[in-house]
């Protein structure tokens, strides 16, 4: 895959198409105005055609000669006039095809570019979330929390809430951590001041539920994006792991370890970051993230964001394309995933206006 960032290629490809439709404007244009002159050129000659014809009636017996020659000077002005407008329609045809072909070029070399950039957004996204699942699996494990939930007094849960405190201080990309029992009864977290959120229940979200399912250790749960009433409205997915007694990776599920990932500034941080020529800046282009249900998770405009969603037509190819919708040009890439990490059938778009 070529890196998104370099950009002389498509603009030299741009420039060659755009060069080779200015030259084939430049030549209807010549084959207009030469057409004219011909036609100009023609009526003259009729016109003393038409003259000749009636000095030669005057002239009576002596003139006839000039009424052949007139006649064959008409005829052959009218050949040449035909063959004038036939030359230009011709020349009018193939040179739009001609442009036709351009604007198509045009389009599949943008529509590359469009999709690499989609495939950007996708897997850079991918990549950091890859390290949230290792993340969370990790932490799962850390013995302050296995305590708390094995025995959850005022002291094992206080230094839980200690030790996520900081967890979380290393973690800025995180909006807050919990640990829950299996009844989803929230016990500590770690930004207490912050978000008052222990002894909320999470049992009735499906992550939690899923989480519950999991027998292993080395699994983890991924939820949607949402914005989520506990962490005050912020945008936020959540990944989550069981506790398992003695931090046993087949140990009997104690809990539940939850990370609140802060989705808006990462996300943002990922789709707004992409290069963008002035082209594409004067086309509008929009870098998006959609998630499996086609909602918009994240804008490079900020806009549409959790409201917005954007449907692939069906006979698309599954993993990466283009279509025209209205005056959008729409490319997409669908998730590769990263290591071990499959995705969760996110897709990177980008839009811009049709030139």
């Amino acid at each position: 895959m070529k890196d998104s960032g370099q950009t002389d290629h498509p603009i030299e490809q741009r420039i060659t198409l755009d060069a080779i439709s200015a030259q084939c404007n430049e030549a209807a244009h010549h084959a207009r105005r030469s057409v004219a002159s011909i036609s100009k050129i023609t009526v003259q000659m009729k016109m003393l055609a038409i003259n000749a014809k009636i000095e030669a009636a005057r002239a009576g017996q002596i003139g006839r000669g000039f009424s052949v020659v007139a006649d064959e000077v008409a005829a052959v002005g009218a050949e040449i006039n035909a063959i004038a407008q036939d030359v230009q329609a011709q020349l009018s045809r193939r040179l739009a095809d001609l442009n036709a072909l351009v604007a198509a070029m045009e389009r599949e070399s943008t529509g590359d570019r469009l999709i690499d950039l989609a495939f950007t957004a996708v897997d850079t996204i991918d990549r950091n979330l890859y390290e949230r699942t290792c993340d969370v699996r990790w932490w799962a494990t850390d013995s302050a929390l296995v305590s708390a939930l094995a025995n959850p007094e005022s002291s094992t849960l206080g230094r839980a809430t200690e030790r996520l405190g900081v967890i979380l201080d290393a973690y800025n990309i995180y909006i807050d951590l919990w640990i829950a029992d299996r009844n989803g009864c929230i016990l500590a977290n770690a930004r207490p001041k912050e978000f008052n959120v222990t002894g909320k229940s999470v049992s009735d979200l499906p992550w939690f539920c899923a989480t519950l399912k999991q027998v292993s250790g080395d699994q983890f749960t991924a939820g949607e994006v949402v914005r989520s009433a506990l962490l005050s409205g912020r945008e936020t997915i959540s990944y989550a792991c069981t506790i398992r007694e003695n931090g046993d990776k087949r140990g009997r599920i104690l809990g539940v370890m939850a990370t609140s990932f802060d989705w808006q500034s990462q996300a943002n941080s990922i789709v707004s970051s992409l290069r963008m020529d002035d082209t594409m800046r004067k086309r509008n282009t929009r870098a998006l993230l959609i998630d499996r249900h086609h909602r918009v998770i994240a804008a490079s405009d900020g806009v549409g964001v959790l409201t917005e969603k954007v449907i692939i037509p069906d006979g698309m190819d599954k993993k990466s394309g283009y279509y025209i919708s209205g005056n959008k040009l729409i490319c997409f890439h669908t998730t590769e995933g990263f290591e071990t990490y499959a995705g969760l059938g996110w897709k990177g778009v980008v839009m811009q206006d049709i030139a």
